[in-house]
């Protein structure tokens, strides 16, 4: 009977061990995971707050990568990475355990020279080793670089040249960098160090100065959104950074265009030109900051503005050559050469003032500047639900193919509520002081530039009809209506022809009752009872790229050369 207690009882605390073993390992399997990742997690952000402090007091511009998108060595310890950081100006990459010794031991590209009391004309190379361009060839030997699986062969940060590890000689690491092929782009470091001590003797004649003797020299500056597209702001930002000087590259988002476009009243009158990378709103702001400067009288500092298209509809772009939207197709290099190959040409802008009816007279009247066109009707009303939806959801409103599909769905969506109908009945429309009769019609759209609605010639229709070309510098606007926004569809695919009401210098739109959608160059809002009037206001200096062009463009362009051969030959 004791014996048969004492098993028992042992049996019984054997399986109370058993049970606390159990609920200690399944702890244990449960606790240790969630330590481990929490430890990970600890020392991950610990890195990073690291990283960032690295980042924030380095001369260089680093960026962290998770994959570099080709082949690369660190530029400190040679070994390969896949991951780790670059700089977004001088080219340098390394791994993330070398990017303290990096940020010691390598300078990045000067953008002002250190001042020595020497006044200098030129400068020598700055060589970078490793992480060569694909099919880039050597200086020397002809031959192409970067072909070994090592950190091998080095290029220049400013000439973008490449020399063989065998092939560098000592006469190179100090003969004088020429910049390369976009030496008339570049503003170079020494340049900018002149300026500096000519503006501490409070002297102001820069022209003396230009770089290489060169009469030629056309800096560019460069004014990226990095909001506009499928992010290539953030990506053109770094590419120009590495061909120009990081003072020329501005990021929108940080610096405004007035505070960016200070840097012209730096350079020779008359000779800068602005690359801005945007939509056709971005350029409109630039082109407000440039009027900014016609005020404060900086008028001899006027740049040329080209554009680099990134935005939904760029209809302006599309109308001064520059194309339809980028996606990174064409190489900046060539970009670059667009720039410098293209000719000035005017562009009208345009005071829209909307003055309010009623209210005595106190409010004062809403003033906009138009580049594009102004509308009111069904694609006003498209605009309008579609600026309302993105600034509710901004996140789903980063591609240009969402974007265009949104436009599609609120315009296949008016055709069936048609909320515009009826327009004639309330609005009444003046042409240079002229009372237009309106036919029945759901919405009017004035004209300045040739494209409209994202690369459709509203004006020109299907063609068949002998209605002169839209111009964007004559002082004159086209304005046209449509039935709604089937008829709208059906123009943009050259199946109808718009309703074309006149061409004049200034017009006027009295909006007599209820609420309508109207618009200025993409920025729409619900308007009650007003007077719309349009007038001239001013020129901007643009670029025209001729390169690629349509069957559509070719009559356009034609003529735009013709006129510009004639007012050339009037001056």
């Amino acid at each position: 009977m004791a014996g048969t207690e004492g098993r028992s009882s042992a049996s019984s605390s054997s399986s109370v061990v058993a049970d606390w073993s159990l609920v200690f390992w399944t702890l244990c399997s449960v606790i240790v995971p969630v330590l481990i990742t929490l430890w990970c997690s600890f020392q991950r952000s610990r890195r990073q707050v690291l990283i960032r402090d690295i980042f924030r007091k380095s001369k260089h511009d680093w960026h962290y990568t998770d994959l570099f998108g080709q082949p690369s060595y660190c530029c400190v310890c040679a070994q390969h990475i896949l991951q780790g950081a670059f700089c977004n100006c001088c080219g340098l990459r390394v791994s993330e355990g070398c990017l303290k010794k990096a940020d010691q031991h390598f300078l990045c590209k000067e953008i002002m020279m250190r001042s020595d009391g020497r006044a200098r004309s030129s400068m020598p190379h700055h060589w970078i080793r490793g992480n060569v361009p694909l099919c880039s060839y050597c200086v020397v030997c002809k031959q192409q670089c970067g072909t070994q699986p090592k950190l091998c062969d080095y290029r220049c940060v400013w000439c973008q040249c490449t020399v063989h590890d065998d092939c560098m000689l000592d006469c190179l690491k100090i003969e004088e960098c020429t910049f390369g092929e976009f030496k008339d782009l570049i503003i170079p470091p020494y340049y900018l160090s002149t300026v500096n001590q000519l503006r501490k003797d409070k002297r102001t004649d820069y022209e003396k100065i230009v770089p290489y003797g060169r009469k030629h020299w056309i800096p560019v500056i460069v004014l990226a959104n990095t909001r506009s597209g499928n992010n290539m702001g953030e990506i053109l930002l770094g590419e120009f950074k590495i061909l120009l000087n990081p003072v020329q590259v501005f990021d929108l988002s940080k610096t405004t265009p007035a505070k960016a476009l200070q840097l012209c009243t730096l350079l020779p009158c008359n000779a800068v030109r602005v690359l801005v990378c945007g939509g056709d709103g971005t350029v409109g702001w630039v082109l407000d900051a440039i009027d900014e400067m016609k005020i404060k009288g900086q008028e001899r500092f006027i740049p040329q503005v080209a554009i680099l298209p990134l935005g939904t509809g760029n209809d302006l772009s599309n109308t001064l050559g520059w194309g339809a939207g980028y996606a990174g197709e064409v190489p900046v290099e060539q970009i670059l050469r667009n720039v410098m190959e293209a000719d000035g040409i005017k562009l009208d802008r345009w005071k829209v003032q909307v003055t309010n009816k009623g209210y005595y007279n106190l409010r004062k009247p809403k003033v906009f500047t138009m580049n594009n066109y102004f509308s009111i009707g069904p694609d006003a009303l498209m605009a309008l639900n579609f600026h309302a939806h993105r600034e509710k959801t901004p996140s789903l409103f980063s591609s240009r193919i969402i974007n265009k599909a949104v436009y599609f769905f609120y315009g296949t969506k008016d055709c069936l509520v048609q909320e515009c109908k009826d327009l004639n009945k309330k609005v009444e429309l003046e042409l240079d002081g002229e009372r237009i009769e309106l036919p029945n019609l759901e919405g009017i759209i004035v004209l300045n530039i040739g494209y409209w609605g994202g690369g459709c010639r509203l004006w020109e229709g299907m063609g068949d009809e002998p209605y002169p070309l839209a111009r964007h510098d004559d002082g004159l606007l086209e304005v046209v209506g449509v039935h709604g926004s089937f008829h709208c569809a059906q123009i943009q695919v050259k199946l109808a022809n718009p309703v074309r009401l006149g061409q004049a210098h200034t017009v006027r739109l009295i909006l007599k009752s209820s609420k309508m959608p109207m618009q200025v160059d993409g920025e729409p809002w619900a308007q009650g009872p007003c007077t719309v009037t349009i007038t001239h206001k001013t020129h901007a200096l643009m670029l025209y790229h001729s390169g690629e062009q349509t069957d559509d463009d070719a009559s356009s362009v034609s003529e735009q050369e013709h006129v510009r051969e004639q007012t050339d030959e009037e001056v």
